[in-house]
């Protein structure tokens, strides 16, 4: 069986050498007997398992001791709550920059006061608005930002100043996808199923001095501080998830880490933004100066036209094209595991429609 190059937003593609080798463990892991999603959490060989992923994440991105990271279940957008929860006592901070970073102000607001510092809403957001720092308030408990718009296609080039102010940020559809200084942060989190395996688990990585401020209603799942002191396994984890997070993760390893992945997102988003750029037929949508390295958004200037493409690009093994329906139009989603060569097949395919289409 043929597999296509899956453009999916997430869940996403896997490296095939993750996928191989959970195949070849699939009835009995090591010499268990047993398969890793019969396995008991409390089971040595799982507890094995587990510390071998959390030494990868933080080898990985430079996690020093003064942060806690933890694999959580509710995806990133039960940490939409989970964060005022653990943080606000008063108000916070939002960037308004897109959907997921919408979603998660409305979500604080019932827990405190949200001052939205910036926003591109009005401009469908095309563009990351600019941070002022008369806007900022200096006494926010916690300054929150999403730092690739996964469904418009847009990023942050560079990471806010705020000062005494804990930075959170939601990095789930870009983390490990270029390298990050996480000591600017104070909360880092991110669903799974872009870069770091498949759904069904969350990574929360939190300053320790963070730690231990929840309010007094919040549910003991969402405590970070309950859950750093179970070893995040409060209840079951996401056993599976996360052991195939841990294959992905050695496969980023031995591919060179966050600095030889990031070189490699470059040339794939710069191929197909210059391809964007010279088409007649095809073009981006979002502003140039933010375009994402992970989710290439683009369009024709008709809705059947884009339809017709999908569909053009399905039958020639280009999967999961179609945009997001708050864009239209179409999504290349090019995460870590897309390999360059299936970026310049789905270029090959646009450019064969656009022959089709265009008169030159």
């Amino acid at each position: 069986m043929n597999r296509v190059y899956n453009f999916a937003a997430g869940p996403s593609m896997l490296p095939e050498e993750a996928l191989q080798r959970a195949a070849s463990e699939m009835m009995s892991y090591g010499n268990s007997g047993m398969s890793v999603m019969e396995m008991s959490h409390r089971s040595k060989d799982y507890i094995e398992i587990y510390d071998h992923v959390v030494s990868l994440l933080r080898e990985l991105m430079g996690i020093s001791d003064d942060y806690e990271v933890l694999m959580l279940q509710g995806g990133a957008t039960g940490q939409f709550a989970a964060i005022p929860m653990n943080l606000m006592k008063t108000k916070a901070d939002y960037v308004d920059s897109g959907n997921f970073a919408h979603g998660a102000l409305v979500e604080a607001q019932k827990y405190g006061e949200v001052n939205v510092v910036a926003s591109s809403r009005d401009d469908n957001y095309t563009y990351i608005p600019v941070i002022k720092p008369e806007n900022m308030s200096r006494d926010a408990d916690y300054f929150y930002i999403t730092t690739n718009n996964t469904i418009f296609g847009t990023r942050y080039t560079s990471i806010p100043d705020t000062g005494n102010v804990p930075l959170v940020a939601d990095m789930s559809s870009n983390i490990l996808s270029e390298p990050v200084d996480v000591n600017k942060f104070g909360v880092i989190f991110a669903g799974a199923q872009k870069n770091i395996g498949p759904a069904g688990v969350v990574v929360v990585i939190v300053r320790k001095d963070l730690i231990g401020q929840a309010r007094k209603e919040t549910p003991k799942i969402f405590d970070w501080k309950k859950q750093a002191e179970a070893g995040s396994m409060l209840n079951t984890p996401a056993t599976y998830p996360i052991y195939m997070a841990g294959l992905c993760l050695e496969w980023l390893k031995k591919e060179g880490g966050v600095r030889v992945i990031y070189m490699r997102n470059q040339v794939k988003a710069k191929l197909l933004y210059d391809y964007l750029d010279e088409s007649k037929l095809f073009k981006g949508t979002a502003a140039r100066e933010h375009r994402s390295l992970m989710n290439v958004t683009f369009r024709t200037d008709s809705a059947d036209l884009d339809a017709e493409f999908v569909k053009f690009a399905t039958a020639n093994g280009i999967s999961n094209i179609k945009g997001h329906r708050l864009v239209g139009g179409m999504r290349a989603s090019i995460y870590n595991a897309m390999p360059v060569a299936g970026v310049q097949k789905l270029i090959d395919v646009m450019k064969e429609f656009e022959t089709e289409k265009v008169k030159l």
